[in-house]
């Protein structure tokens, strides 16, 4: 009777070659004769392993449930053997799983230690008015964070003392841990527990921040707002965030900004927009009025004759400034035909006039 390769291997006979070999991995090592496994279930692995893996094997055995011209397994085919072997395709990648492979195999070494000293980075939210936002301006803050320790000067050590190398991780940060499954004994890096992965540590722990370098506190910084900033758009200050333990980098300082809504201008990106009333009167034979702008001047607009309402009139540079700095937007104007709900007697009798004009 032929062998049910899937069977064997536990997957389904849609399985994808990454799954074939994801299960054929995990077998492998159950069943290896070095581990305790069985060792004739571990050649039929292999068997299974080496059709199932072959493309043209494969489409041959899934047709007829067996491989021709001796295309089963190699003859002695072993695990260890075929894993060095150049001819044997053992591309894993399957995550986590790499890191076990270190370790059932001895190559475990130590990690690259991440800058477990480094300041963590701050953000914090700064509210401006649309008219702060027309020049760059510099404002003062005062921000409860991490600061360096006055004591030890963010050393971590008691004055007078010194910051030594870890006795247990030799300055390493890691040492390594011996775990014991039902594989056998497997070496594995671990963060050192005295030092806490960084490899050093205070000969005597400072009285004020204990060791840690820094202490909570206030800074009052000063800051600088570029022109033309909008809401939710991060600032980065570097160096201003908590301060490093033991001396280490301090982190950075991201300001988001809040710009407050205007009572009568509108921002659209870096353009302005102003609803502008005028009399029918104006609009009908033209007029000049005076219009208000972000940064308090007045300007004059001529409206033509018959202008009709909801008609919009740009005025260049005279929105919001870029953030690059060169240039800024413009200002519409939309013209509103104001219609007035109480009229006096005289006016009542000039629009009859006008009315029997056909105006």
């Amino acid at each position: 009777m032929a062998k049910d390769y899937y069977q064997i291997l536990g997957v389904s006979q849609n399985a994808s070659s990454e799954e074939i070999k994801k299960a054929y991995y995990k077998l492998a090592h159950k069943y290896h004769p070095d581990k305790g496994g069985d060792e004739k279930k571990f050649k039929e692995i292999n068997e299974a392993y080496q059709i199932l893996s072959d493309k043209e094997k494969r489409v041959q055995y899934d047709r007829f449930g067996r491989v021709f011209e001796g295309a089963g397994a190699e003859p002695g085919f072993d695990f260890q053997w075929a894993w060095g072997r150049p001819d044997v395709d053992f591309e894993f990648d399957f995550g986590d799983l790499g890191d076990m492979v270190d370790e059932m195999f001895g190559f475990a070494t130590p990690k690259k230690r991440k800058n477990l000293r480094r300041g963590k980075d701050l953000e914090i939210e700064i509210e401006l008015s649309l008219e702060e936002v027309l020049k760059g301006r510099e404002k003062e803050i005062n921000l409860e964070k991490y600061i360096t320790c006055s004591r030890c000067q963010g050393v971590g050590a008691e004055p007078g003392t010194k910051v030594v190398e870890c006795f247990s991780c030799r300055g390493t940060g890691e040492v390594q841990q011996i775990k014991k499954t039902l594989f056998g004994s497997f070496t594995r890096w671990a963060t050192c527990p005295e030092c806490g992965g960084e490899g050093y540590r205070p000969e005597k722990f400072c009285n004020v921040c204990k060791g840690e370098g820094r202490i909570k506190g206030e800074e009052k910084i000063r800051i600088w707002i570029p022109t033309g900033v909008d809401t939710n758009q991060l600032i980065k200050v570097e160096g201003r965030g908590d301060a490093g333990k033991r001396g280490g980098k301090p982190g950075d300082l991201y300001i988001r900004i809040f710009v407050k809504t205007h009572p009568i201008f509108e921002r659209k990106g870096d353009d302005l927009y102003l609803k502008v009333p005028i009399s029918f009167s104006r609009a009908a034979l033209g007029d000049e009025i005076e219009i208000p702008t972000l940064d308090g001047k007045r300007i004059l607009l001529k409206i033509p004759a018959g202008i009709e309402s909801g008609k919009i009139i740009r005025i260049s540079e005279k929105g919001i400034p870029h953030f690059s700095g060169y240039g800024r937007g413009n200002l519409y104007l939309e013209l509103i035909l104001k219609t007035p709900k109480k009229l006096t007697k005289k006016q009542k009798e000039i629009l009859e006039k006008l009315k029997e004009e056909g105006i």
